[in-house]
């Protein structure tokens, strides 16, 4: 199975002059979304990984699937105003704005090793402030996991301290 088939292309969303690459189709097929699950399983050492963090909300299924995967938590990473209780926030640039996302104080115990997952590499502005957000709490980053990067943009740059994998490239 081709994955690129599975992402669906939207143009102009969530601006002019953008194109989205949606997962939510590969989301919808059990067989892709087992194939997604499997690629990472051979690309990422889960002996190295105490938490699974899914960065909102696309970020959420993948990290879900991979903490089921492997008997470990998982852990999320949210826009402001979403989590409750005690909460680390960050604000960051994205390749079409700003926004602000953050992190419940006690998600990450000091010395855990977080894999960070979402469904997309852009900028790296998210991925990066997740990062921070994980490290400001005494997290320690494993890497991260994505579906799709958009090497164009350069995203990787942003993240070049950390292990990252991503398995459909454009």
């Amino acid at each position: 199975m081709n994955l690129r088939e599975k992402i669906a292309e939207i143009p102009d969303f969530p601006k002019k002059g953008i194109l989205f690459r949606d997962i939510s189709p590969l989301l919808r097929d059990p067989s892709a979304l087992s194939l997604v699950i499997d690629e990472f399983s051979k690309r990422i050492h889960h002996k190295d990984i105490d938490l699974f963090a899914g960065i909102e909300s696309r970020g959420f299924p993948l990290a879900c699937a991979l903490a089921l995967k492997y008997n470990k938590g998982m852990i999320m990473i949210r826009k402001e105003g979403k989590l409750p209780g005690p909460t680390h926030k960050t604000s960051y640039n994205i390749e079409y704005g700003t926004a602000t996302m953050e992190i419940q104080k006690n998600a990450v115990k000091k010395g855990e090793r977080v894999l960070i997952c979402d469904d997309l590499l852009a900028t790296g502005g998210t991925a990066k402030a997740a990062a921070k957000l994980v490290e400001k709490i005494g997290g320690t980053v494993a890497g991260f996991a994505f579906i799709v990067e958009l090497t164009d943009l350069k995203g990787s740059k942003s993240i070049k301290d950390y292990r990252y994998e991503a398995l459909v490239k454009y």
